[in-house]
């Protein structure tokens, strides 16, 4: 062996990243908090170790390279590579459906495609350094602090009004069924403007948050 040859020792094992949460813009400019998790191992020994500068990022003062401070200038190369890929990423969708409802996968919904798309972007950033994400997964997100509670109050009033299309949905299916029933029983004819006045009080009675306080007409039907 020539005695000019030096060895270096590189752990070929899989390694964690749980990335802090960075703050990021999404597609429609909002700013959002997210963080991602990955599994990473060294898959090719010579990009490794020549094509970034692992030596004198992990050389100790006395000029020795040790395996613990090779790896961690592979972990640091990791680090940086994985907050700009998930800037990256993140940039290419909306965070909800909220922003965008044409877009069809979102940082929310789209789990899978967003993993996906996440772990083949690392990859192209890692190959050059002979570096593999094995896997590759979002585990945060949620709106920056200087919008969240706009987004909440938003989210709220969606919620309030999914909530009211279904009572009045089903409000006017009671009371068509009550006139139907009416009708067809023979129980009382009402003529347009009665059935009117009977739909607007149904309606005020089933869809009102409080409970209906009824009023005893003492006179004829129409007055």
């Amino acid at each position: 062996m020539n005695p000019f040859y030096t060895k270096k020792k590189i752990s070929l094992r899989a390694r964690n990243l749980n990335a802090e949460a960075i703050k990021v813009n999404d597609k429609s400019g909002n700013p959002i908090m997210i963080g991602l998790v990955m599994v990473w191992k060294i898959k090719d020994v010579y990009k490794a170790l020549f094509e970034i500068d692992s030596q004198t990022m992990g050389q100790t003062p006395g000029g020795v390279t040790s395996l613990n401070s090779t790896m961690r200038a592979f972990e640091n190369f990791v680090s940086v590579q994985s907050d700009a890929a998930l800037r990256q990423v993140a940039g290419r969708y909306n965070y909800d459906e909220n922003s965008n409802p044409a877009d069809d996968v979102t940082l929310r919904s789209g789990a899978d495609e967003i993993n996906e798309a996440l772990k083949q972007t690392l990859n192209e950033r890692l190959a050059i350094a002979g570096i593999e994400a094995i896997e590759a997964r979002i585990n945060y997100l949620a709106y920056a602090p200087e919008i969240a509670a706009v987004m909440l109050r938003r989210q709220q009033a969606d919620a309030i009004i999914a909530a009211r299309e279904k009572i009045v949905e089903g409000a006017v299916s009671m009371v068509k069924m009550a006139l139907d029933n009416l009708k067809k029983d023979g129980v009382v004819e009402l003529d347009e403007e009665r059935k009117a006045a009977m739909v607007s009080n149904l309606l005020v009675v089933l869809c009102g948050d409080e409970p209906a306080s009824p009023v005893v007409n003492a006179g004829t039907l129409y007055n």
